[in-house]
């Protein structure tokens, strides 16, 4: 295969979201091999982010329409592009490799792409998503363990953000995917990522999703609550998915863990500590975290690494004696970015790449 045309599309998902890194491998062009044809390969290196008209792509391009468009098409079927159907117009666009090509195979992720994917969040990925997490995803706690004298913004609350979205859909997490694939599953429920708006209808028109009502969104939070997932959604007060986490498995936790201070590189407003009093050291809390942020001291009380933790409440609404609670961190409450728009160029300034 051209292992140039592919080097040129690596370069091109490096300045998307939060990359897509090169590594002394070569993994990264092997996934990219797997992914794309040639052909397919050309076309996405001459589109943007940006969405665009079949017209306009093969204008650029100096090809007939007809041909343009079934190419499009069958790109956004194999998950490729972003496919935008809006009244009687088909917009196409370029899209990262997380939130995009990766997430998009979701119901047909093959081994091979499922063991090349995880050899490349080892050898690259990992760090590129340890500097991106904030403005990536966020972690909002568990709403039963915010106090009622705490006043918690609605971009902070999963179920405020679930009934302010016109649609919502469903889909599988692509982490859990992955690793049922590799028979490493977690066996934590897999039907757990929302998506709204355009994307929502991305999924719903590509068959890899499905609509849901409001009702049926609150019980699959309560299903990952209870089951102990860390609920993420997008870094924009108006986020386009909403992600339901395990540290097992998620590939935005399992790199945060492998950083000594995780909740430096979090956007979260919240911090978990300990009445010592109340503590019985029942341990209950241990297995709860995601980000190994609590240790039984000398005394057997708990006791919450600070630097560690990233204030999703989840030890909180175990904790038999209501000795872990949640409190609002010191400084300046964190408000995420009004938009998608405005997530993505902090995330590109982030980068250095604006």
């Amino acid at each position: 295969m051209n292992e140039s045309l592919y080097r040129q599309l690596q370069e091109k998902l490096d300045h998307f979201s939060m990359g897509f890194p090169k590594t002394e491998s070569g993994i990264e062009i092997e996934i990219l091999q797997n992914l794309f044809n040639e052909d397919d390969a050309r076309l996405f290196l001459s589109m943007s982010h940006s969405l665009a008209s079949p017209e306009a792509i093969a204008e650029q391009e100096s090809r007939p329409v007809d041909e343009v468009e079934v190419q499009l098409n069958d790109m956004a079927e194999k998950g490729l592009l972003f496919r935008l159907k809006k009244q009687n117009k088909v917009m196409f666009a370029a899209i990262p490799f997380v939130h995009g090509l990766f997430e998009f195979q979701v119901k047909n992720l093959s081994r091979d792409l499922a063991e090349m994917s995880s050899r490349y969040f080892d050898e690259a990925f990992d760090e590129a998503m340890q500097k991106s997490a904030d403005y990536f995803l966020r972690t909002i706690p568990v709403n039963e363990s915010i106090e009622l004298t705490q006043n918690i913004a609605a971009f902070d609350d999963a179920v405020e953000i679930l009934k302010n979205k016109s649609k919502i859909v469903v889909t599988d997490c692509i982490c859990r995917v992955r690793t049922e694939v590799l028979d490493e599953s977690c066996g934590k429920p897999k039907e757990v990522c929302f998506m709204f708006g355009s994307m929502g209808q991305y999924y719903l028109d590509r068959g890899i999703g499905r609509e849901i009502s409001l009702e049926e969104g609150i019980e699959i939070l309560k299903t990952c609550q209870d089951a102990g997932l860390v609920t993420q959604p997008a870094t924009s007060q108006n986020p386009g998915g909403m992600c339901n986490c395990c540290g097992d498995c998620c590939g935005i936790l399992k790199a945060l863990n492998k950083h000594p201070k995780p909740a430096e590189m979090v956007f979260s407003n919240y911090l978990a500590f300990v009445a010592d009093e109340d503590c019985t050291g029942c341990e209950d809390c241990l297995e709860r975290c995601q980000m190994d942020a609590i240790s039984i001291t000398e005394n057997e009380t708990a006791l919450v690494t600070s630097d560690r933790c990233i204030g999703c409440g989840l030890c909180v609404t175990t904790c038999p004696t209501g000795a872990m609670k949640l409190q609002s961190k010191p400084g300046e409450y964190r408000t995420p970015p009004a938009n998608t728009s405005e997530q993505m160029r902090l995330m590109a300034q982030k980068r250095g790449l604006l």
